[in-house]
């Protein structure tokens, strides 16, 4: 979902990661053969010839075409390699690929000199001899051969010595996943931003440990987890024997269950075996004992309950050391009850980003084409607040439509929100408990931007517990707090979504909503003498010009019985109130026009009482523990 410049290499085109070049009688069942075997468990695609493609001297066509289709040629010197005009004649087309395309060309001396096969002396001037006489009338192909032989001996490459070979095997496949991992075309050409959160992440990662790590990636719908998770699986995968990517795993779970989830687990790591088992007790087992002795990367996607990591990640003890487990999902204090190792939380596109992104989708370019759009992509580019799904969203919406129906949508996205957008976000929404989705709904109608401890004391007073409800929030990315600690912030987006929530049951209805802070709908309320019960909190703004000549009547909150919360701000007509909720515990109104308060309100509840510049004289009563 994030977006930046393509940085993708040829590798991309490649049918093999590796070719490997080796003197069949040599090696081809010992060292070569446990070579291949642990490349290909590291998920490197290796090419190895067939055994009956040495029955010449000439070299098959087919081996030119997987030499020029590899990334990196391995080759494997060992003591009679040379004597091979076949292997010489392969080393050739390597050299040729190496120098004309830029091939990759790793040797491993396997119980040979590499300072013989350079002065070409010893075994290598005695198979040169060899080939003196056979191509007496081909005396280019022999120095030919002689120049490729050395150009490969000069190459850094690796020595057996007398080390133990699995050990020799293990350093080699690393250090080639390692090269190839530098090299592979991680991001999409339409991926923005994602280089420096890419490096945040893999610093909590940090693969070079030998431990087993799970690392989480946390954050609001939208912000791009997967994405990030999708990217660091596709570049880091190479690294590791087994590799899982666990899709939608909320929806899978909801659907499907957990077993379905243990299975697709095991299969994608042992991708050769079947496995049967139908219970979740049963699949812990089954992994912790196929799993333990295996170098892993694990991506867990939209986990939601700590039941999905207890069964499918367990205790680290599951996995072999070296072992990756990534996590995303929107619930922090989830990650932090399971006791995971780090949580990387990526922050929202700027400005610039955020444009390019916009840009990508709605004109297939990073840059504006078009001049006359700037003015409405940058209303766009604010309105979506550097979230990447709205971005993508919106950009892909509006491309190919002309001005006018920019304009008529943008416009639409001041009264209607786009469904899409709002449906991802909606999603850690609907898991709250009713006091959460009440504190939630608060902030969006009325607290955002506001100082925290202010509203926690009213929250507290509404009973909602704000304590341990805005923690809850916090922790699943519906609201920040400011850095300094003192503010309560929530995303546009999100905001967006509070107010389209509240305002679901009755849409038509304003009177019937339990919050209300449009200007428009508090009109019609007040005016149309629509009120009802329902309401539990009001703002009443005088921005408009119509709102001039809104006239508070005597009666005008009488039939809000559960009103929590009122604010007035700069509305000075009202001949006279003779009722205030008793559930009141805001009570905020610039310039009260009155010289009392109603007489017959009781202030038990109230928590803050704020009236600067009013005409108020005498309260007629203490007031008790309120702001004023």
């Amino acid at each position: 979902m994030f977006s930046l410049p393509s940085t993708s290499s040829s590798i991309s085109k490649k049918k093999y990661d590796v070719f490997l070049s080796f003197r069949g009688e040599d090696t081809r069942n010992n060292f070569t053969d446990h070579l291949y075997d642990a490349l290909k468990r590291s998920g490197i695609v290796t090419f190895r010839d067939d055994p009956k493609l040495e029955a010449g001297e000439e070299i098959a066509p087919e081996l030119f075409n997987a030499i020029q289709q590899s990334w990196c040629s391995v080759i494997v010197f060992s003591e009679t390699y040379a004597f091979s005009g076949w292997c010489l004649e392969e080393l050739s087309e390597i050299i040729q690929q190496k120098n004309v395309n830029g091939h990759k060309v790793f040797p491993i001396f396997y119980h040979v000199d590499p300072s013989d096969l350079r002065k070409q002396k010893e075994k290598v001037e005695e198979a040169f001899a060899k080939h003196e006489e056979r191509y007496k009338e081909d005396k280019d192909k022999i120095q030919k051969w002689r120049n490729a032989l050395t150009q490969v001996a000069n190459i850094k490459g690796w020595h057996l010595h007398d080390r133990h070979e699995s050990e020799f095997i293990g350093d080699i496949v690393k250090s080639i996943s390692t090269k190839l991992c530098d090299t592979y075309p991680i991001v999409h050409d339409e991926l923005v931003g994602i280089n420096l959160r890419l490096e945040e992440l893999y610093s909590k990662i940090n693969i070079g440990e030998n431990d087993v790590r799970i690392i989480g990636i946390c954050g609001m719908g939208g912000i791009g987890k997967t994405t990030l998770a999708r990217v660091v699986y596709s570049q880091m995968s190479h690294h590791f024997e087994g590799k899982s990517f666990l899709a939608d795993i909320r929806e899978v779970s909801n659907k499907c269950g957990l077993v379905s989830l243990q299975k697709q687990l095991l299969s994608q790591i042992l991708p050769d075996e079947c496995f049967n088992f139908f219970n979740v007790h049963e699949g812990n087992i089954i992994i912790s004992r196929r799993l333990s002795s295996k170098k892993v990367l694990a991506v867990l996607d939209d986990v939601d309950n700590v039941q999905h990591l207890k069964c499918l990640v367990g205790r680290r003890d599951w996995f072999s050391l070296g072992s990756r487990v990534i996590v995303t999902t929107r619930d922090e204090h989830l990650l932090r009850s399971y006791r995971i190792d780090d949580v990387y939380k990526p922050a929202t596109l700027n400005p610039n980003d955020a444009l390019r992104l916009f840009n990508l989708k709605a004109f297939d370019s990073d840059t504006m084409s078009k001049d006359d759009f700037f003015e409405l992509s940058e209303h766009v580019v604010r309105y979506a607040g550097g979230l990447p799904l709205a971005l993508e969203v919106l950009g892909s919406f509006l491309c190919g439509r002309d001005i006018v129906q920019w304009r008529s949508a943008i416009e639409r996205l001041k009264r209607d929100s786009n469904k899409d957008i709002l449906d991802t976000l909606r999603i850690n929404f609907d898991g709250l408990e009713e006091r959460e989705k009440n504190i939630f709904l608060d902030i969006a109608c009325f607290f955002n931007g506001e100082n925290k401890d202010f509203v926690m004391k009213i929250l507290d007073g509404c009973e909602f517990f704000p304590d341990i409800g805005i923690d809850v929030l916090i922790k699943k990315s519906l609201i920040k707090v400011s850095d300094d600690n003192q503010y309560l912030r929530m995303h546009t987006l999100l905001q967006e979504m509070g107010r389209k929530i509240a305002q679901e049951k009755c849409v038509d209805e304003p009177g019937k909503h339990c919050r209300l802070w449009k200007e428009r709908d508090v009109h019609h309320v007040l005016t149309k003498n629509t009120a009802t019960k329902v309401i539990e909190s009001m703002i009443i703004d005088n921005k408009r010009e119509s709102s001039k000549m809104l006239n508070l009547s005597v009666n005008t909150f009488s039939k809000m019985k559960k009103l929590r919360l009122l604010r007035v701000l700069c509305l000075s007509n009202c001949d006279d109130l003779k009722y205030l909720s008793d559930e009141l515990r805001l009570l905020e109104w610039t310039e009260y026009p009155l010289r009392y308060l109603p007489s017959n309100f009781q202030p038990d509840n109230l928590v803050a009482l704020h009236l600067p510049y009013s005409h108020i004289n005498n309260y007629g009563r203490k007031i008790g523990p309120c702001t004023s």
